[in-house]
């Protein structure tokens, strides 16, 4: 559908494959109490499942099991629908999506090869049909825990300034551009920075291109 390349070479892609792996098992490893701590604290507070699962596009769309930890209820009104995000955000899920610890288990999908430690976040299989050819470029390459649309705005800016960013880091990808924007994640987690769009606890959603 279009004629861009990006720039990973063999020899780059194996490296940042390599090195994605070794870096997430000692992660794993590292993070193991924090990881059962957390996971204590869902169950208590919400009770099973502890670990939220969803389908989502990776490299060239391809679909996996997305793995995140719980953060809301299931809550329902007397219609049987799910209440909105902000009435089902617990106190516990509020700690950990400020503080970025819902992510955790991605981990064990980079382990898997679903994901890399940096690339364009993974979004809604449901958003495939609504890029236009050139926002579906972001699927050139492998989704990320984080991005280089995730230090620039995370979930502050809006859905076309994140595509772009993502399509900017397909085009411009390279191993010092990866340390780069793990180094700056960081600093957002540290600083616990623009975690949500204003008016919204959870990202608003893509309705495509008017």
């Amino acid at each position: 559908m279009n004629n861009h390349r990006s720039p990973i070479t063999k020899f780059s892609r194996l490296v940042k494959w390599v090195l994605d792996r070794l870096v997430a098992a000692i992660a794993l490893l590292i993070f193991f109490p924090l990881l059962l701590i957390v996971t204590i604290a869902i169950y208590i507070r919400m009770g099973a499942p502890v670990v939220f699962t969803q389908p989502r596009p990776g490299k060239d769309g391809s679909v996996f099991n997305f793995y995140k930890f719980r953060t809301m209820t299931s809550d329902r009104d007397t219609e049987g629908n799910l209440l909105p995000d902000d009435k089902r955000l617990t106190a516990i899920g509020q700690f950990l999506r400020r503080t970025s610890l819902d992510e955790l288990p991605q981990l064990w999908n980079v382990l898997k090869g679903d994901i890399s430690l940096v690339g364009p976040r993974p979004l809604l299989v449901r958003y495939l049909e609504r890029y236009s050819p050139e926002q579906a470029r972001r699927h050139d390459v492998m989704p990320g825990i984080t991005g280089w649309a995730q230090i620039n705005g995370r979930n502050a800016i809006s859905w076309p300034e994140k595509f772009k960013l993502d399509v900017w880091y397909v085009d411009n990808w390279s191993l010092w551009l990866d340390l780069k924007i793990l180094f700056l994640t960081v600093g957002k987690v540290l600083g616990q920075k623009e975690i949500s769009q204003e008016g919204h606890v959870t990202s608003e959603e893509f309705k495509g291109n008017e």
